[in-house]
């Protein structure tokens, strides 16, 4: 039996794949058709098809409900449709289209709100009305049709649940000032030890630090010290725009590749999936503190591998600052009337969600959709 058959024994009810997905399953190693709504797998039939496997192969990846009640072409008996029931590996779902290159970029765009029933029995993806996380987790999707889904937005006037735990709940949700609250005093604390390292390369955090505070540790400011502290702030924020870049690109958007299992799926739902099904909820358009503790974990480690302390902690500061400004910067662009300059970037960042989600990474700049080729052109009014 196909891969497709065997990966969707283990869910009781089958799999959910998408018509594109079923329409590609055609050949003798693999064959797939749909009828009545659900999907069934008829390779292990092919040889055994009293017609002939030239007629199943001739429908494959296709619905076969006109082809079974034609009598001209074959003529099937109740045991037949009975017999189906054994090959069936799941079910077609919706295919719910609102992205579109047709989609007109508005800085003024409001969006209407989701019918949630209408929505669930149409696309038998999730059900809006319920905890997201654990409908993820168990769901019966494909990744191509979770992928067919999770990219065509939803709206809700209040924000969507992710757990059914009022305990877990509040750790799933982040206001925008929450961001600058956390990490621009850490930006300037790394600020204020790098000025006092590129003076005294002894000069360690503990010592700012300590309880009470010695004043005689704190940094003498010089033209040296602020002007090399300068020069790595400015390569840090010229770094952080790359690493948005880069992690919105080939972290956030790793679809391609992402591994058809439930683990995959559900990480990819939490880092970014969620915020492109559901792009207007405010609770979920900055980066928890805990999330962005862990993605810059490695590069800030990085930098102190490459660079002396002075120099290193000077371009995290920078990074932090900047990384502040883009997250404030990305709620502005969802829900914020914006002057001319940002008004143009709001328009490309939501074209990037309504109009082609391939494109358009930039969300502070598109200088490296520029450069590596993934401009976005907006359709404007």
């Amino acid at each position: 039996m196909s891969k497709s058959a065997t990966s969707s024994a283990s869910h009781p009810r089958g799999r959910v794949y998408s018509l594109a997905e079923v329409s590609r399953h055609t050949t003798r190693s693999s064959t797939l058709v749909t009828y009545a709504g659900k999907v069934y797998d008829l390779t292990a039939f092919l040889p055994d098809h009293p017609g002939g496997d030239d007629i199943i192969l001739e429908y494959g990846g296709r619905d076969i409900g006109q082809v079974m009640s034609d009598e001209t072409q074959h003529v099937h008996s109740k045991a037949a449709y009975e017999m189906m029931e054994e090959f069936r590996v799941g079910e077609l779902g919706g295919g719910e289209k609102i992205v579109s290159e047709d989609w007109v970029a508005d800085e003024n765009f409001h969006p209407d709100e989701t019918d949630l029933l209408s929505d669930f029995n149409t696309n038998k993806f999730i059900d809006l009305s319920k905890p997201l996380l654990m409908q993820v987790w168990t769901a019966p999707w494909t990744k191509e049709y979770y992928l067919s889904q999770v990219h065509e937005p939803r709206h809700l006037k209040e924000s969507a649940r992710m757990f059914g735990s009022d305990l877990l709940e509040p750790f799933t949700r982040t206001q925008w000032y929450v961001v600058p609250l956390v990490w621009w005093p850490i930006a300037a604390f790394l600020g204020v030890l790098s000025v006092g390292q590129f003076n005294d390369p002894s000069l360690s955090a503990k010592q700012l630090l300590q309880f009470p505070p010695n004043f005689s540790v704190l940094p003498t400011a010089t033209i040296f010290s602020l002007s090399s502290w300068f020069t790595c702030f400015a390569l840090g924020v010229v770094i952080w725009t790359i690493l948005e870049y880069v992690l919105h690109r080939f972290l956030f958007h790793l679809d391609y590749y992402l591994p058809d299992a439930p683990w995959a799926i559900t990480l990819h739902f939490l880092l970014h999936g969620v915020h492109h099904y559901l792009p207007m909820d405010r609770l979920r358009l900055v980066m928890p503190p805990l999330l962005f503790f862990v993605l810059q974990t490695p590069f800030t480690r990085l930098a102190h591998l490459l660079f002396p302390k002075a120099i290193a902690n000077g371009i995290i500061s920078g990074s932090f600052a900047m990384y502040v400004m883009y997250d404030m910067g990305h709620y502005a662009l969802h829900h914020t009337k914006l002057p001319a300059y940002l008004a143009e970037m709001k328009r490309y960042h939501l074209a990037h969600h309504y109009k082609n989600f391939e494109l358009g990474f930039g969300v502070t700049s598109k200088v490296w959709d520029y450069v590596f080729g993934t401009m976005l052109v907006t359709n404007t009014k």
